[in-house]
């Protein structure tokens, strides 16, 4: 049986630390120049408004995946007792995600709170960094084809290992 994981402890320790990092940096700002902070607020609020969209959506459809599809088929396909399975399967579903961190990073987050493993979030989260198969066309038409297919051949074992790495490393500590 998969232990249930805590989130609250983990979200009140990272928002105090970027709460202190945020204050730190206001105070920085403000000994440089009376102005800064409140430029920042306004770069940071610009930031805010250009991205709200895409975080709100990749919200709605993490949301929506953690209420559509059962706890125990997630468990099930991506589950620590899926092994070697469930890493490739959550692999191939990162490099076949579209779109950005605001998108893909909730979706990561609720696959981990549904019941997949930490090797599968790892690996899927690896291989949409590593396989992005959206962003191919993009590499190829910038760079060259192949530059860009022999970076794909290069990193098409990463995320799996990665995977794998993560489940011997959950397994020692």
């Amino acid at each position: 049986m998969q232990e249930q994981r805590e989130e609250s402890n983990h979200m009140d320790t990272t928002t105090l630390v970027m709460l202190a990092a945020a204050i730190i940096l206001l105070i920085v700002a403000f000994f440089r120049g009376r102005t800064l902070p409140v430029d920042g607020l306004q770069v940071a609020g610009r930031t805010l408004w250009r991205n709200l969209p895409l975080l709100l959506l990749g919200f709605v459809i993490a949301g929506l995946v953690q209420v559509l599809v059962p706890r125990e088929v997630i468990s099930r396909w991506l589950g620590s007792q899926a092994g070697v399975k469930g890493i490739l399967i959550a692999s191939v579903a990162g490099g076949l995600m579209p779109g950005a961190p605001y998108a893909v990073f909730p979706m990561a987050g609720t696959m981990y709170a549904s019941g997949a493993g930490l090797g599968a979030v790892v690996g899927f989260v690896s291989a949409w960094s590593l396989w992005s198969v959206s962003r191919l066309p993009v590499e190829i038409a910038l760079i060259d084809p192949k530059v860009a297919l022999v970076r794909y051949g290069i990193t098409f074992i990463v995320p799996p290992l990665a995977g794998l790495l993560a489940n011997l490393v959950a397994g020692i500590v």
